[in-house]
C-alpha cells in the first residue's frame, strides 16, 4: 500500500508534496452516512424523523440493528475499489454530525459511528483515493432542507450548537491529521442565511478554521458558499492560505431535478435558452473570483435526474464537466448510487426493481416501508442495498469515465 502524497493549496491549484498539480475528480458517497429520502424513493423527511418513526414502530434494538446493517452494506470496500478502477482520484464522504456525537449526549463521541469514517479513510488509503470529509448536517441544522437533518434550522442562531460543531471539527482534524488520503475537510454543507447575514457564515468559518488549525496544520479546508453553496463573494480572500472554496451546480434546477416535466437540454427553461454558453456564463464569474483571490474552486456536487437519456441529460453532464475541466475546477459527481426515482439526481448506480420496500405505486413509497417490513424481510432488504443489485448507468458512466482519465 503506497502512501498518497499530502495535498495542499498553491494559489488557484491543489498540489502534492512535490509541487505537482492534482486535479480532483470523483464521486460523492451520498445517502450512506446520512440517509436522504429521495435516494430510497421516499419522502424528503429528515433522517432523524425516519429514525424516530422506526424506533417507535420496532424499538431501539431493531433501529440499532437496521442502522448497523445499512452502514455495513450500502458502501463497502469493493465500492472504493470500483471507484478507483474507474480512474477517479477522489470521493466526497457526506456524514451527519450524529454519526460522530450522540444527539442526546452533547460532546460524547459515538465510537461506533466514527468507525465508519475510519473505515472509509482506510479503504481510500489502501486503494489510493483521496477523500474529502463533508459534514452534511451540523448541530441544529445549517439550512432548512431535509439533508441538514432538521425541521427548522437553528445552527447559526444557537451558540451552543456552534460550540458543539467547533469541538467536533477539532476532534476530527486531530483524528485524521496523520492521514495523507484525506484531501481535506468540507466543513459545512450548503449553509443558508439571508444575504444581509452572510457575516454569520464567515464568522463560523474563521472560528472553525482556527479550531482545525489547532489540531491539524496540513490538510486543506473547503468552505462552501451561502445559499446552498452558490454565493462566494462575501468570503473574499481566505486568511488561511491552505483553503479552497466550494460551490454546487444544479442549474437550471427545474430541468436538472425534473421538477417540470419534459424540459430538455439544450432548451428553454424559465423562458430563456439554456445551453453550454449559458452554463459557461455561470462558471466564468466563479473563475474570475478565484483568480482574484488566489484560491482553488471545488464543485462538490453536480448531477441530474435520469430520464432515459431522452431529454439531453448526457449533453448537460458532458457540457458541465468540460466547463469544469477547462477552468481547472475540482469536482465530485452527486452521487454514486440511489434507488431510481422521478426527481432529484440519480446515482451512477441505480436500483430499478419495485421491491415491497420500494413500492412505487404507493400509497407509502420508499424508506418509510422499512419499519413495517423489517421484521419479515430484513434479509432481502439488506441484500438489496448491495451495489451488486444496482444497475450501472452505462451511458452516464461513459461520459464521466472519459473525464476521470
Amino acid at each position: 500500500m503506497a502512501r498518497l502524497p499530502l495535498l495542499k493549496v498553491r494559489g488557484t491549484d491543489i498540489v502534492d508534496e512535490t509541487g505537482r498539480p492534482v486535479h480532483l475528480k470523483g464521486v460523492a458517497l451520498g445517502g450512506w452516512l446520512l440517509m436522504e429520502g429521495y435516494m430510497f424513493c421516499g419522502r424528503l423527511i429528515p433522517e432523524r424523523t425516519f429514525r424516530e418513526e422506526f424506533e417507535k414502530a420496532r424499538g431501539r434494538e431493531a433501529l440499532a440493528e437496521f442502522t448497523r446493517a445499512f452502514r455495513d452494506t450500502f458502501i463497502q470496500e469493493s465500492d472504493i475499489r470500483t471507484i478507483k478502477e474507474w480512474g477517479a482520484n477522489c470521493v466526497r464522504v457526506p456524514f451527519n454530525y450524529r454519526l460522530v456525537e450522540f444527539e442526546d449526549r452533547p460532546f460524547s463521541l459515538n465510537e461506533e459511528g466514527l468507525g465508519y469514517l475510519d473505515r472509509v479513510v482506510e479503504w481510500c488509503e489502501k486503494y489510493g483515493l483521496y477523500c474529502i470529509l463533508d459534514m452534511h448536517a451540523a448541530p441544529g441544522g445549517q439550512n432548512p432542507d431535509w439533508h441538514a437533518d432538521c425541521a427548522s434550522p437553528e445552527f447559526f442562531s444557537n451558540s451552543f450548537n456552534i460550540d458543539r460543531y467547533l469541538r467536533l471539527w477539532y476532534f476530527l482534524a486531530d483524528r485524521y491529521s496523520g492521514s495523507t488520503a484525506v484531501a481535506g475537510y468540507d466543513v459545512l454543507n450548503e449553509p443558508v442565511v439571508k444575504l444581509h447575514e452572510e457575516r454569520l457564515i464567515k464568522d463560523v468559518y474563521e472560528k472553525v478554521t482556527k479550531e482545525i488549525r489547532n489540531a491539524d496544520t496540513k490538510h486543506i479546508i473547503f468552505l462552501e458558499g451561502n445559499n446552498w453553496a452558490q454565493r462566494l463573494g462575501f468570503l473574499g480572500t481566505p486568511k488561511d492560505r491552505n483553503t479552497a472554496y466550494s460551490v454546487h451546480m444544479y442549474a437550471p434546477s427545474d430541468y436538472v431535478f425534473n421538477w417540470e416535466i419534459d424540459l430538455a437540454y439544450p432548451g428553454k427553461v424559465y423562458n430563456m435558452m439554456w445551453d453550454k454558453k449559458t452554463l459557461e456564463s455561470i462558471a466564468e464569474p466563479y473563475k474570475d473570483f478565484i483568480d482574484m483571490h488566489k484560491v482553488p474552486l471545488y464543485v462538490g456536487e453536480f448531477g441530474i435526474n435520469w430520464r432515459g437519456g431522452h431529454y439531453g441529460e448526457l449533453q448537460w453532464v458532458r457540457d458541465v464537466v468540460e466547463i469544469f475541466d477547462k477552468h481547472r475546477f475540482h469536482w465530485t459527481y452527486w452521487t454514486y448510487k440511489t434507488v431510481a426515482n422521478a426527481t432529484y439526481p440519480d446515482g451512477i448506480y441505480r436500483y430499478l426493481k419495485n421491491a415491497p420496500w420500494i413500492d412505487r405505486h404507493g400509497p407509502v413509497t420508499g424508506w418509510e416501508n422499512f419499519p413495517r417490513l423489517w421484521q419479515k424481510d430484513k434479509k432481502h432488504i439488506i441484500a438489496s442495498w448491495k451495489t451488486d443489485n444496482f444497475i450501472l448507468n452505462e451511458r452516464l458512466f461513459s461520459v464521466l469515465r472519459n473525464r476521470f482519465k
